[in-house]
């Protein structure tokens, strides 16, 4: 009995929640990895810049995070990564493509100021149309 029910004397229904399926992307790090996928494939979005290449290889696909001074103060554009980060978890752990590396670059006011769900529909439209 959940403890909320002990103390109204009430039942409280509990809801079978499906397990939280957290993906880890791996992250690029390399200076010369960014610089490859800016010369790959890119696809606007309203809340970012999706850049994606094809590595050639079939290990995991990767991900990185870009936001310049553009965005503003470190306060701004860390909350623009941590946004972009959990829209890619969201989306690209079961849209992502083995052997590709994808580079997801903030835009000023809109990576922190976009509806989060307009963001997620907008990485997988991206998505989408890079692989098309």
């Amino acid at each position: 009995m959940p403890p909320e029910a002990r103390e109204t004397g009430q039942d409280v229904p509990v809801v079978d929640t499906p397990p939280a399926v957290f993906v880890r992307l791996d992250v690029i790090k390399a200076r010369a990895d960014f610089l490859r996928a800016a010369r790959a494939r890119r696809s606007g979005q309203p809340g970012f810049l999706l850049q994606a290449r094809a590595r050639g290889d079939d290990d995991s696909p990767r991900i990185g995070y870009t936001c310049s001074k553009k965005i503003g103060n470190a306060v701004t554009r860390n909350r623009a990564k941590r946004r972009l980060r959990e829209v890619a978890r969201l989306v690209l752990g079961e849209k992502a493509q083995q052997g590709w590396d994808y580079v997801l670059v903030g835009r000023p006011n809109e990576t922190v100021s976009r509806p989060f769900d307009q963001l997620v529909d907008d990485l997988k439209r991206a998505v989408a149309k890079v692989h098309a």
